[in-house]
């Protein structure tokens, strides 16, 4: 291939692999196999471009711009506003200003270390430039003395007099005038102001005229301009209204990004939507007879997720849905009977738990509803060893088992099912994209049927992000008997007035969870803590108190665990191992020490432990003065509701997207501009659009389809699904 630095070839167009598979696959939903030549210029090296030697590409390098095209997307991020000053007398320190003057004398630096300083005036007062390290050649013919210069910078006063550190410009009386306003882009390394606004317009001279992908009608309604003049518009900012992400041409721009991705995840379900699977149709015989039994109905939202999955299960192909709800929305149910519809078809389903502990938890809680429907429910975990292992792997290869609950044991090679149809995954953020593989080959005719459950509210805007290429089932309501959680808020120098009433509680039979301090993200440093305070409390409640924290022997630990749920311990204090699935429905109080060092929904998750049986509960959220406004808002939002998608909205709002799902695992895309806490209209909108282009034209071949295509290219989708189709 001919050397990339040209821009006349495309670095990428070589290979079968590039259009989205391996080399030698068949083409499935994927734009076209290779680059529009337009775009070529824009993914030659960033070098190419003026002013942009080595030591620059390098420090480019460091903001993620490569070529042309990445430094188009990198926006300026803050602007200067330069007001013209006829007079120097009415200059107004500090200010930026752009003002004439007269260079008079030079003072050059008495000491090795101090600046050169040129003294000007223009007949109302005096204006000294300060500079570091000035060559005397160059200070001297920029500023010749007794010539007028245009000189434009931060003015500031020194000692009473006015002085301009370093001009952003210093020009002769003819050159054109510095702008009003100046766009700032961000930087690294060496890179300067000037070098950057230089290499992006050159960038922005390479922009080919494509054809236009968003639809005419909507293009019109928010008065966007085209692509050619939202970059131009974007990268030359008249105000800071322009900075703004609601000005046309960002807004435009970031529609871009995100009608790309949702083209992406559009593409990636329909393939998905292709994919072989087994019709799995129950006949209701086995729900029926777990619905007769329960103390209430299931809510409307429990009832339509499991409408929408069985309904999922039926079709040809297979299912890949997610299911979220709030802490105690009846998820478990929910998956319990999704699993009898693979049992009513006559075959088996597994629901995978990230832990021994929730998976033995989620076993005592379903054998009673399968006893209801007269299905045989097993655990297999790490801790199964000899005969007792050997006899479930026997009853699971021959159908013996209906229902599995497990934990990563399940991956291992020897774990054959008869036939496995539904596959449901436990906070799938514990599970990585190869056990899901795994877990998909241990289907006999096809790929089981998927369903992953979060058990933190996500909101809107991430969940079409990060899942956008999975259906979705949402759990909204509550089921009865779940009671209000009456939480409060205060300082741990009142420690002891709380031990006091937990005393009091304990003693009239109440069961309660300490949750101890988030010091840092170490399991060691948190188990010191955790152990400090159980020997603390243990002295003042004795025998009641039991510890549990993730680096137990399993065994202790589900002691520990057995004796609170049974009664026999009144007082558990953890780390956060409880923080998800533990259900004691006896259990009416909840102490979190340092509550201000945990995130709001893992403060959310840990105070839905309680409130689960008949009894009032309540959150004790204990903070170390003093405290911060975060921490403030975080406890104050706490204090104010229950809801958790409101919760996981503000958690959004405080901490931004990666932190909110986790920045490890989070999964979501790298967007330019797009921003997901502020533009989520944007996002649902793109969504939309996005279904609508591929059900009117499904192979994109229409003008419209066919200037997606390059969108899809220029934004660099083919690499996105070629990666998320792995997945």
């Amino acid at each position: 291939m001919a050397e990339d630095r040209t821009g006349l070839t495309d670095p990428g167009a070589e290979g079968g692999a590039e259009a989205g598979g391996q080399a030698g696959d068949p083409p499935r939903s994927q734009p076209p196999k290779g680059r529009p030549p337009p775009l070529f210029p824009l993914f030659a090296a960033a070098d190419t471009l003026p002013g942009i030697g080595p030591k620059a590409a390098e420090s480019l390098r460091a903001l993620d711009v490569l070529r042309p095209r990445d430094l188009l997307l990198t926006l300026p991020h803050a602007g200067v506003t330069r007001r013209s000053v006829a007079r120097l007398a009415d200059l107004r320190p500090p200010e930026t200003a752009t003002v004439t003057v007269t260079v008079g004398r030079h003072v050059p630096p008495a000491t090795r270390g101090r600046p050169w300083r040129v003294v000007c005036s223009d007949g109302s007062g005096d204006l000294t430039l300060v500079f570091f390290n000035a060559r005397r050649e160059w200070i001297e013919s920029q500023l010749p003395t007794g010539q007028e210069r245009v000189v434009s910078g931060k003015v500031e006063l020194f000692d009473g007099m006015a002085q301009m550190v370093h001009p952003d410009h210093v020009l002769r009386k003819a050159d054109p005038a510095p702008p009003g306003f100046e766009p700032v882009y961000p930087l690294s390394g060496s890179l300067t102001q000037k070098v950057m606004a230089k290499a992006a317009a050159a960038a922005l001279e390479r922009v080919p005229p494509l054809a236009e992908w968003i639809d005419p009608g909507l293009l019109r309604q928010k008065g966007w301009p085209d692509w050619p003049g939202a970059l131009a518009a974007a990268h030359a900012p008249a105000s800071m209204d322009d900075l703004s992400a609601d000005a046309p041409a960002r807004a435009r721009l970031a529609y871009d990004e995100l009608l790309a991705h949702q083209l992406t995840l559009a593409l990636v379900r329909r393939d998905r939507r292709r994919a072989a699977g087994r019709v799995t149709r129950g006949d209701g015989r086995l729900r029926d007879r777990v619905l007769a039994g329960l103390p209430w109905p299931p809510t409307g939202a429990q009832s339509r997720a499991v409408a929408e999955i069985a309904a999922d299960m039926a079709e040809p192909c297979r299912m890949n849905r997610l299911l979220q709800g709030d802490v105690g929305a009846g998820k478990t149910l929910v998956a319990f009977l999704s699993l009898l519809v693979a049992a009513e078809a006559g075959g088996q389903g597994v629901l995978m738990a990230p832990t021994e502990i929730l998976a033995r938890q989620h076993l005592a809680a379903l054998t009673p509803l399968a006893a209801l429907a007269g299905v045989r429910i097993a655990a297999l975990t790490g801790r199964d060893k000899g005969e007792e292992r050997a006899a479930i792997l026997r009853d699971l290869a021959d159908g013996g088992i209906d229902i599995l609950v497990g934990t990563h044991a399940v991956f291992q090679r020897e774990v054959v099912f008869h036939d496995l149809r539904l596959a449901v995954i436990d906070e799938q953020h514990r599970f990585g994209v190869a056990q899901r593989l795994e877990l998909a080959a241990k289907g006999r005719e096809a790929p089981p049927d998927m369903l992953v459950m979060t058990a933190t509210p996500i909101p809107r805007s991430l969940a079409l992000a990060q899942f956008g290429d999975m259906e979705l089932s949402v759990l909204d309501e509550k089921p009865p008997g779940r009671q209000p959680i009456t939480t409060i808020v205060l300082s741990d120098q009142r420690l002891a007035e709380v031990t006091a009433r937990l005393r009091a509680a304990i003693d009239g039979g109440a069961r309660a969870y300490w949750v101890c301090p988030l010091v840092e993200e170490s399991e060691t440093v948190d188990l010191t803590a955790a152990e400090d305070r159980f020997v603390r409390l243990r002295a003042e409640f004795g025998d009641a108190v039991r510890l549990v924290h993730g680096q137990m022997p399993v065994e202790a630990r589900d002691a520990a665990m057995a004796d609170f749920a049974q009664g026999r311990a009144q007082l558990l204090v953890a780390t956060t191992v409880i923080e998800v699935g533990v259900d004691v429905p006896q259990a009416t109080i909840m102490v979190i020490e340092r509550a201000e060092s945990f995130g709001l929904a893992q403060l959310h998750q840990l105070r839905g432990r309680v409130g689960r049986g008949t009894g009032r509960s309540a959150c004790v959220l204990l903070y170390q003065q003093p405290l911060n406004e975060s921490g403030r808002r975080r406890l104050q939002v706490l204090r104010d509701t229950e809801d958790g998608f409101r919760i996981a909205e503000e958690d959004l709002a405080m901490r931004g997207a990666g932190d909110v799902l986790g920045t490890a695992q989070s999964g979501l895309p790298r967007f330019w501009i797009a921003d997901l806490e502020r533009q989520a209209g944007l996002l649902t909108l793109a969504r939309s659009d996005a279904r609508a282009l591929l059900e009117s034209d499904p192979q994109l071949r229409s003008a419209r389809g066919q200037a997606a295509r390059a969108l899809l290219w220029f934004m660099e989708q083919d690499k996105a699904i070629r990666l998320m189709s792995a997945g």
